[in-house]
């Protein structure tokens, strides 16, 4: 069965299975049934013609380690596979992968269009740095999608979409979006580091090129760094150029972490949505809440919309609490199981106000001025059990209103699950 023939089959498997076999249908050397680390820098040539023509492309084969090195290039495949691109180009971070994407199809006197609470890192890019080159860039409310399409249709090179949003949770109508874009010629890049290529598939919205941060879900265990762009050969072709000259690449044993991760990702979003949708519904039952952020919320803005482009609404939440930061500070800290860090999508809990976490980067006149409330908690939903998570989460709720706090039983949270499900 030729490789080509496996990736097709693959289209039509259980995300379970796509997620182990995506792009390892592969002879690895000494038939090791994992994908090897190579550690090599640079790959040796006895013909030196043959040497020639890997270099210049008409040959499979790798030359040095920066440019292309196998355990990466088995990442890639996951990847085109999972995201159902042609292509796909692995950076040594996210923050590489979507710094790399907008340098590389973005020059002076070109013009962004995107949103203004989009990640921190992201937002930086379009406010300090891209300007520096001389390239406009305009950041349109995130909820008003007539504005974003007025702004396109004045004239764009790139929409760079996000959706859901980091850390608001907002949902951004794809389908529409692309279709202004076609519009004016412009290419449309979207981050889809929270949905994984398991609950959306940009690409098959119309999108072109598709930004993850392997850091996150992908991995999933909070032990490595990483980014992956997806699209078309022709557009990754690009990406690849830039990335092999200004030299971002992902090392090898990062790149097998990322693989090892990706092969349990639908087991562990499976178990993170769930407890995501039953603790989404609890806090907005909690007098201590001001409001919640969770696509999967009936009443939430974007849930419509949601339904219609995902196939799951993810695992991370956020909310504001009463009384800002003073209450963050009273409550994070009576948490037993959570990590209060600033990472997401690893298999344990994490906990964190935007300040030091989705938008560090960022004043707190940005934060301000990026409808960011102090009192913004960001959570990363995790594996354990989902009646624990609740508990912990009411338990410290009680301590800091100074109430009794009457738990849910495991019954109950069962029975909540079986709603969801």
């Amino acid at each position: 069965m030729s490789k080509k023939t496996k990736a097709e089959q693959n289209l039509v498997a259980g995300v379970g299975t796509r997620v182990v076999w995506a792009g390892e249908q592969v002879q690895h050397p000494y038939n090791a049934t994992q994908t090897p680390i190579v550690l090599s820098a640079a790959y040796g040539y006895h013909d030196i013609d043959q040497w020639y023509d890997v270099a210049l492309g008409k040959e499979p084969g790798f030359i040095y380690s920066r440019m292309s090195n196998p355990t990466v290039s088995v990442l890639e495949d996951k990847l085109c596979e999972l995201e159902r691109a042609e292509s796909a180009v692995a950076f040594s971070t996210g923050m590489a992968a979507i710094s790399g994407v907008l340098h590389t199809f973005l020059s002076c006197g070109q013009r962004v269009v995107s949103t203004r609470d989009s990640y921190g890192g992201t937002n930086k890019i379009f406010e300090e740095f891209l300007p520096r080159m001389g390239v406009d860039v305009t950041l349109c409310d995130t909820h008003d999608t007539e504005a974003i399409e007025y702004q396109i249709a004045k004239g764009c090179d790139v929409v760079y979409l996000e959706t859901p949003t980091n850390p608001t949770l907002k949902i951004l109508d794809i389908r529409r979006l692309v279709a202004a874009a076609r519009r004016v010629g412009a290419l449309v890049v979207a981050d889809n580091t929270f949905a994984t290529p398991l609950n959306q598939n940009p690409l098959a919205l119309g999108v072109d090129v598709v930004v993850h941060s392997a850091t996150k879900f992908l991995s999933g265990h909070g032990d490595v760094l990483g980014g992956v762009v997806c699209g078309a050969e022709h557009l990754m072709s690009q990406v690849r150029h830039y990335r092999e000259i200004n030299g971002a690449s992902l090392d090898p044993f990062s790149a097998y972490l990322i693989i090892r991760g990706i092969k349990t990702l639908a087991l562990r979003l499976r178990q993170q949505q769930a407890s995501a949708q039953v603790i989404a519904e609890y806090l907005c039952s909690e007098p201590l809440v001001e409001s919640v952020n969770y696509p999967g919320l009936p009443q939430h803005p974007g849930h419509v919309i949601a339904r219609s482009q995902m196939q799951g609404f993810g695992a991370i939440i956020s909310f504001v609490l009463v009384g800002g930061m003073e209450t963050v500070t009273r409550l994070l800290p009576l948490l037993n199981y959570a990590h209060r860090a600033g990472n997401l999508g690893a298999v344990e809990t994490i906990y964190g106000p935007a300040r030091t976490t989705s938008h560090v980067e960022n004043t707190l006149e940005e934060r301000q001025a990026l409808g960011i409330s102090e009192g913004l908690v960001r959570v990363s939903v995790g594996i354990e059990e989902t009646v624990d998570l609740l508990a912990d989460l009411q338990q410290a709720f009680a301590l800091v209103s100074n109430r009794q706090g009457n738990t849910t039983t495991h019954t109950e949270c069962l029975t909540a699950l079986k709603a969801v499900d």
